[in-house]
C-alpha cells in the first residue's frame, strides 16, 4: 500500500468513527504513521486531505452506480437511484455530511460524478418521453431534494424517525413533478405537451453521434428545445 493510500484509509477509519464528522490532521498522521510534511505533500492542505477522503469513501458507492445496467424503464431507474443514495447516506453519515460541508469550498470530485451519472438517468428518461421538463432542470431539481432528505434524516433522526417512508415520500413527489405517467408502449405524449417532446427531441438530438445540422445550428436547436422543456 503506497503513503497516499495509506494516509486515506487511515483518515477515513477516522472519519467513520468521528462524533463530530471531522479528523485533525495530527491524528490522521499518527494513525499512518507518517510525519505532517508528508501529508502536506500528498494533500496540500486539510481541505484537500478531506475532499480526497470523501471521494475515497465515495468509490464504493459510485462504481456500483457505473457498473449497474440500465433496466428498460429509466423511470424505475432514477427511483432506484434515489433509494440508494439515502442507504448509502444512512449507512456512512459521516462521509455524507462532509461532502456537503459548507467548509469545503471545492466540491469534491465524488459530487460532479454522481451528478453526471444522475444526469445520464435522466437523459434516457428524455429520450424515453417521460420527461416534463430538459435532463439539466430535473437534475437540479432531483440533487438537491435527494441530499436534503439525506442530511436531514442524518442529522434530525428523532424528528424524521421513519426514514423509509420520508424518504419515498418525497421521492414520489420529486419523481411526478420531473417525469410523465407511464404509458402504453408506442404511445404518444397527449397533445399539447410542448415540453415533454421538446425533452425527449433534445435528448435525442445529444445522443446522435451524427448529425446533418452543423454545430452552430445543432447548438441552436438545443437550446431552443431547452427553453421549451423548461418554459414555465
Amino acid at each position: 500500500m503506497d503513503t497516499r493510500t495509506r494516509i486515506l484509509h487511515a483518515a477515513a477509519d477516522l472519519l467513520a468513527r468521528s462524533p463530530e464528522a471531522d479528523v485533525s490532521t495530527r491524528a490522521v498522521c499518527e494513525a499512518a504513521g507518517v510525519g505532517a510534511p508528508v501529508l502536506y505533500r500528498q494533500f496540500g492542505d486539510k481541505e484537500g486531505l478531506l475532499s480526497a477522503v470523501v471521494d475515497f469513501g465515495f468509490e464504493q458507492y459510485l462504481a456500483g452506480k457505473r457498473a449497474a445496467k440500465p433496466s428498460t424503464d429509466p423511470v424505475r431507474d432514477l427511483r432506484d437511484g434515489w433509494d440508494n443514495h439515502i442507504s448509502f447516506a444512512l449507512e456512512n453519515p459521516n462521509f455524507y455530511r462532509l461532502m456537503y460541508s459548507p467548509g469545503l469550498s471545492t466540491p469534491p470530485d465524488a459530487a460532479a460524478e454522481a451528478h453526471a451519472l444522475l444526469l445520464a438517468v435522466l437523459e434516457r428518461c428524455a429520450s424515453a418521453g417521460r420527461l416534463r421538463v430538459s435532463p439539466t432542470l430535473a437534475a437540479q431539481m432531483v440533487m438537491p431534494a435527494n441530499a436534503g432528505v439525506a442530511l436531514l434524516l442524518i442529522t434530525r433522526p428523532a424528528i424524521y424517525s421513519d426514514a423509509d417512508e420520508v424518504a419515498a415520500r418525497v421521492r414520489e413527489a420529486i419523481v411526478t413533478a420531473v417525469t410523465t405517467p407511464d404509458e402504453p408502449a408506442g404511445t404518444a405524449p397527449p397533445v399539447g405537451e410542448v415540453a415533454v417532446l421538446a425533452a425527449s427531441l433534445g435528448a435525442l438530438l445529444r445522443a446522435q453521434p451524427e448529425s446533418p445540422l452543423s454545430g452552430a445550428e445543432t447548438a441552436l436547436l438545443l437550446e431552443w428545445l431547452t427553453r421549451l422543456a423548461d418554459r414555465r
